[in-house]
């Protein structure tokens, strides 16, 4: 089977680009699939995880970033203008190498994607949840762009979502959607957390979707009952750091904020809980991934991923209402009960284990499958 699949890029520490290579290279490692990955804005950026040499990725040297040179009307017309050499050559590729499936993991690639694929499958893989504009106020031209990638699914012959309740939102817009969750790298080493350092983890960049501002009031909270508990902050460039990071110094409440790192699994041994504060997750990975280093983890009830993950009382703490003084509260009781620390982190260990590859990854090879069969069934019906 020859699968490409489309990104913008492969250059940042983030979950998506981890997660789309570790099942590329299972793709074609493990199924022997012809995998390729084109990207439109990778340019001189190395790849910052490691790619299987038997995974081909091509740089389309689109530079989409160009656009926001410019304002208004004119920033659309040079969109535009890039969107047609993105089309063009897409339809190079796909005639020279004749894919069986194209995947799109981002909805604003869709659009275009569909208009050079001429009777190929395209699959759209959400790694946002569709509902993410209406949980954090944008600007008209983002709105404006959401709402164009949201309707460039309805093009597209399957949507896999990662939750069901995300999956239910984009049935919206198209009926044929299911839900295969993310693989996770969990922790490899023998060494967990014991749960014993005062300290707390939170990994996630300076965004609105990941809401550092709730963070920093729920630390308030906890800083005043247990200032010798520390927090370490592990983000990276989203927007909002240039006046989130002087806040931080500003009210000293024994936080830290460091580079983002690869070696995040070691940091998670080192900590003790794990705090996720997002208005959104299409998933929630570093969920897993800390509860696989046994953190218990607290996290808002936020659509959707959370829920999905978090068994409430058992693994972790689940809050709803985004209540800021529930939230603080759970921190405080777990920094208080050590055995329910230890307890709650033995358990997700075990609960993380639903994310491995070997248990995921055949979802996929049985839905490339069937979108491969029904293309030939449906070509043999027109001869």
């Amino acid at each position: 089977m020859k699968i490409v699949y489309v990104n913008d890029a492969l250059a940042i520490w983030g979950g998506l680009e981890r997660i789309l290579i570790e099942k590329v290279n299972w793709l074609a490692d493990e199924y022997g699939y012809e995998v390729y990955i084109l990207t439109t804005n990778q340019g001189n950026h190395p790849i910052l995880y490691s790619l299987s040499p038997k995974v081909s990725h091509i740089d389309l040297e689109i530079g989409f970033h160009q656009q926001y040179r410019y304002k208004g009307l004119y920033r659309l017309y040079k969109k535009l203008q890039l969107n047609r050499l993105f089309i063009k050559r897409l339809r190079t590729f796909f005639h020279e190498k004749q894919p069986d499936i194209i995947v799109v993991v981002r909805s604003q690639l869709l659009s275009s994607v569909a208009k050079a694929k001429d009777n190929v499958p395209l699959v759209f893989e959400s790694h946002t949840s569709c509902c993410s504009h209406m949980v954090i106020v944008k600007s008209l031209y983002a709105r404006l762009m959401t709402f164009i990638g949201n309707m460039g699914v309805r093009k597209v012959q399957q949507v896999v979502a990662l939750t069901e309740g995300d999956a239910n939102d984009w049935r919206k817009f198209n009926p044929n959607v299911c839900v295969i969750p993310n693989i996770v790298h969990l922790n490899g080493a023998r060494i967990n957390s014991d749960c014993q350092s005062k300290s707390a983890i939170f990994v996630g960049r300076f965004s609105k979707q990941k809401d550092i501002g709730s963070l920093l009031r729920v630390w308030a909270f906890v800083h005043e009952h247990h200032p010798e508990w520390q927090l370490h902050i592990y983000g990276g460039y989203g927007g909002e750091e240039e006046w989130m990071l002087p806040k931080i110094k500003e009210h000293d409440m024994n936080v830290r904020v460091h580079e983002p790192t690869p070696d995040i699994f070691e940091k998670y041994c080192e900590n003790s809980i794990l705090l996720l504060t997002s208005a959104f997750e299409p998933f929630g990975l570093v969920l897993p991934e800390a509860m696989s280093c046994g953190l218990p983890v607290v996290a808002f009830d936020c659509p959707y991923g959370p829920a999905d993950i978090i068994t409430d009382g058992y693994d972790g703490f689940l809050v709803k209402e985004r209540d800021i003084r529930l939230y603080a509260e759970k921190v405080c009781l777990l920094i208080e009960t050590p055995d329910l620390r230890v307890k709650m982190g033995q358990a997700g260990i075990q609960s993380s284990k639903r994310y491995e590859a070997s248990l995921i990854m055949p979802h996929w090879k049985e839905l490339f499958e069937q979108i491969v069969k029904k293309e030939k069934d449906r070509n043999l019906k027109t001869v």
